[in-house]
């Protein structure tokens, strides 16, 4: 450790950046630490993403999260239930996912079938599938151009993709394990 240092030379990064504080004070939490905030960046980066090429492909305004359901509901172009689509998206604020689907029907994207006594679905309209064609467009033409130009980037999203699942299972099992013994 340096004189009147804190910190010493394996807490430290680049040009010496401070990396210990209170959610990491060793290698692993630092890991760990700076996977969260970069997490933390993307999906932020993404959600505004989502959004912004959307409005391109429609003029529609919807959050990360609402357009996600949509791309959810079209997907295999067959009817999706509120159940389905709280778990295909791993949420379960069921109130706000059906606030959001108000939105989509209000907007003409998708429909509604069924009642609560035979089961209500959700499914695309043809306005839904032409907006969600039109971002297929613009999504390939100005994100998945560039991402083909990165070397051997599908492995590397592949390898992201099972980690991230993996890092998905053991977050919701920490929380499991709070939510049932905290005070």
């Amino acid at each position: 450790m340096k004189k009147g240092s804190a910190v010493s030379d394996e807490q430290t990064g680049p040009r010496g950046l401070d990396f210990k504080w209170h959610l990491s004070s060793d290698d692993v939490e630092i890991a760990t630490t700076e996977m969260e905030f970069a997490l933390m960046r993307t999906f932020e980066s993404f959600g505004r993403w989502q959004a912004e090429c959307l409005i391109a492909a429609s003029g529609l305004t919807l959050s990360g999260p609402e357009n996600a359901l949509l791309h959810i509901i079209r997907m295999n172009d067959r009817p999706k239930s509120i159940k389905e689509l709280a778990r295909l998206s791993n949420r379960d604020d069921i109130p706000n996912i059906q606030y959001s689907l108000r939105k989509m029907v209000s907007a003409g994207l998708i429909t509604k079938q069924g009642t609560s006594r035979t089961g209500v679905t959700y499914e695309a309209t043809d306005k839904g599938k032409s907006t969600t064609d039109v971002y297929a467009e613009i999504r390939r033409r100005l994100l998945v151009k560039e991402l083909r130009e990165m070397p051997d980037f599908a492995q590397r999203l592949e390898e992201v993709s099972r980690t991230l699942n993996m890092l998905s299972g053991i977050y919701e099992e920490a929380s499991r394990v709070v939510a049932t013994h905290r005070r």
